[in-house]
């Protein structure tokens, strides 16, 4: 039987040292490992955010609408301690503006829709997709209907990490850390890195088990 894909390294265009400050270890190689998956800090000098994701066992080749797509080996499994309590990235977050171009381009890479999740409580309606990569999970967002006029790529927004201790992260991270509320998965409970706190060009949301 085949190896199911899945997302071993992400490219984020920060410097190591905004991470080290978030509480993350950052090897001398600028990588920081949580859980199966690399995070591979390539500097400003790349731009802003995630700016390619590799996969392992992945159909085909080059991006998946947009998104700057490689593959690699598997990786090991050798797990890494942080001092911010991050464990594995729970999920990979994709924004696009058209569900009914970006989604079938994933399942074109045999990659399986997981759930469907549809809701109109922050304004607008949209939908959100779930797929599996690996470890981690992939969420696209994007509107029930496509954006006239709107043709861009999607692209990658930010990351969920699962912690061991929420309530420990957010003593070890004091008023950088945004205030702890209900996630939207039962029984779960997330917050955010404030932005104005930390040098890092994504949205970062950390979550309890």
């Amino acid at each position: 039987m085949a190896a199911a894909p899945a997302v071993v390294r992400i490219d984020v265009a920060d410097e190591p040292a905004a991470w080290r400050d978030a509480g993350f270890t950052v090897a001398d190689d600028d990588t920081t490992r949580i859980g199966a998956i690399t995070i591979r800090l390539v500097g400003r000098t790349q731009g802003k955010g995630i700016v390619n994701w590799a996969w392992s066992d992945l159909t085909g080749d080059g991006p998946i609408d947009g998104l700057s797509t490689t593959s690699t080996a598997p990786g090991s499994l050798r797990p890494t301690a942080h001092p911010n309590g991050c464990t594995i990235i729970d999920h990979v977050v994709v924004v696009t503006p058209d569900l009914e171009r970006t989604v079938p381009a994933f399942e074109a890479r045999d990659l399986e829709v997981r759930r469907v999740r549809h809701t109109d409580q922050y304004g607008p309606a949209f939908r959100q997709v779930f797929f599996r990569g690996g470890e981690t999970i992939i969420e696209i967002i994007g509107p029930d209907t496509p954006r006239e006029g709107d043709d861009r790529d999607a692209h990658f927004y930010g990351l969920a990490f699962t912690v061991e201790d929420l309530g420990a992260t957010a003593s070890f991270l004091g008023e950088r850390l945004g205030s702890i509320k209900d996630a939207v998965q039962d029984g779960r409970r997330i917050a955010t890195l404030r932005h104005e706190a930390f040098d890092i060009s994504i949205p970062i949301a950390l979550m309890s088990i």
